[in-house]
């Protein structure tokens, strides 16, 4: 009987103790993790390989569309009998198109996606560009470039989406990287152009600098929507399905638990980036933007006239130039200035382009290591120096080696901008931070070339003290800026 007794009891006392301890599974389901934590426990690996070559291609695509207009400027100047002014208004127009649609862009992203907004902009860009090889008149080449522009300025969603997958401590070494992306867009350009324009003529050049986008839009297939965005707009599943397949391509492991992220109902509005956290950061960041947009395409167009007017040493401010009329050419003292490249033009331009990754490796160890403010200073400030160097009258040899280190500068200065701008706002606002900024740099676009093409050649010196000054106050603002970007993680929500 006693042991009648016992046996329940022992029965009722497991169960009890059973039941006050979790079982392994119920406690890993109590666990949960973000999608911060999911990228930073995968990794780096192939999925971020296959990102960086086909979101950096974007680079590509989008110098070829900005660089067409330096290599074809002077054959249009010759064609349509252009005024200085007027071959410096299709480049704002560009930029005018670009500033416009940049904002709007932005605001879809946020709230759309990333990667949709990158699909529709290159489809619109591939479009016009093609379309802009079949200009009648000057006015339709206007027309249509504007509308390339606007296509071209939702590109950047390629880099958001690229920051938003990268792990924290690779950020700071995959961006700047991308710019050898930018580089070979702005070569193969400039040795298409050299080709093409001489023997069947800038139309072809267009056309042909049309494919590189169609092929990229069949290759987009394989990158997903941001996993930071669809997990904000309630679309969790999407996010994890994306993180467990970038999980497998890396042959790495996912967090243990459930993914777990504030569903975000506010997002993607202009008042946050003015928000009282924000402003000042907002600001100088928009200072910064434009005055390195400035003195970036200044360059590029600067480098344009100095070797098709050679203004250096005030040689041909005055000079004679040739005017294309019906296939021949004549001398002539004509406003319109008619000087179409030679083989010794491209191959300095070719020179000055290959310095936009000269300064790669210092500007990515000054980026880790000095930080995004520090590095943003310091190459602002030695932009600034070589502006005011490029007024020495020197040989070809010491004006290609000028050209060459701004062009290096320059494109520095975009590396840590681009990078800072990425990092420094929240999820809900990234796209639209990133859009606004796009869209004031492109201001600083739209002015660089009546500076570099119309007051460069009144007064050389006073364009380029312009260009100088511009660079010494966006160095101050990046020194004084509020937020310190490295090895932060990126924000979710404000």
């Amino acid at each position: 009987m006693a042991a009648k007794q016992t046996e329940p009891v022992t029965v009722i006392s497991l169960r009890k103790l059973s039941l006050g301890v979790p079982e392994p599974q119920q406690q890993k389901e109590l666990k949960t993790f973000t999608v911060e934590d999911a990228v930073e426990t995968i990794g780096f690996g192939r999925f971020h390989v296959a990102l960086f070559l086909i979101m950096g291609s974007t680079g590509v695509v989008e110098a070829m569309e900005i660089m067409l207009i330096a290599v074809v400027s002077p054959v249009i100047r010759c064609e349509w009998q252009l005024e200085n002014w007027q071959v410096a208004f299709v480049t704002t127009m560009v930029f005018f198109g670009y500033m416009v649609s940049s904002i709007l862009f932005g605001l879809l992203a946020d709230r759309y996606g990333r990667w949709k907004i990158l699909l529709i902009s290159f489809l619109w860009g591939a479009y016009f560009s093609l379309l802009t090889s079949f200009s009648p008149s000057y006015i339709w080449f206007v027309f249509l470039r504007t509308m390339v522009g606007c296509g071209v300025s939702g590109h950047a969603q390629g880099l958001i989406i690229k920051t938003e997958f990268l792990p924290t401590k690779y950020r700071g070494y995959m961006l700047p990287l991308s710019q050898v992306f930018w580089l070979a867009g702005s070569l193969l350009i400039i040795g298409l152009a050299s080709v093409v324009i001489p023997t069947i003529g800038w139309r072809w050049l267009i056309r042909i600098a049309s494919i590189p986008g169609i092929i990229l839009i069949m290759a987009f297939k394989f990158i997903p929507e941001s996993a930071r965005f669809n997990v904000s707009t309630g679309n969790t599943q999407a996010a994890l399905a994306t993180l467990e397949r970038i999980a497998r391509m890396n042959r790495s492991v996912m967090p243990e638990g459930r993914l777990v992220e504030p569903i975000l109902e506010k997002r993607g509005r202009f008042a946050d980036l003015l928000d009282a956290k924000y402003l000042r950061t907002t600001l100088q960041i928009w200072v910064i933007w434009l005055g390195i947009s400035f003195a970036y395409y200044g360059v590029i167009l600067a480098s344009a006239e100095l070797l098709e007017r050679d203004l250096v040493c005030g040689s041909k401010s005055e000079s004679q130039v040739v005017v294309v009329t019906g296939g021949d050419s004549q001398e002539s003292h004509s406003p319109c200035h008619c000087h179409l490249f030679a083989p010794s033009d491209y191959r300095t331009m070719i020179i000055s382009t290959i310095g936009e990754i000269a300064l790669n490796p210092l500007n990515i160890l000054g980026i880790n290591f000095l930080g995004r403010r520090l590095s943003l200073a310091i190459t602002m400030g030695c932009t600034a120096l070589f502006f005011l160097l490029l007024n020495i009258c020197t040989s070809s040899a010491g004006l290609i080696g000028f050209l060459f280190m701004l062009r290096a500068l320059v494109a520095a200065n975009f590396n840590t901008i681009y990078i800072y701008t990425a990092e420094v706002y929240p999820t809900t606002m990234r796209a639209l931070g990133m859009g606004t900024s796009g869209s004031l740099c492109r201001i600083g676009a739209m002015v660089a070339p009546f500076i570099s093409q119309v007051l460069m050649s009144a007064s050389f010196l006073g364009a380029l003290c312009l260009f100088s000054s511009v660079c010494v106050v966006c160095a101050i603002s990046a020194f004084t800026l509020p937020i310190e970007t490295k090895g932060r993680a990126l924000q979710q929500i404000k």
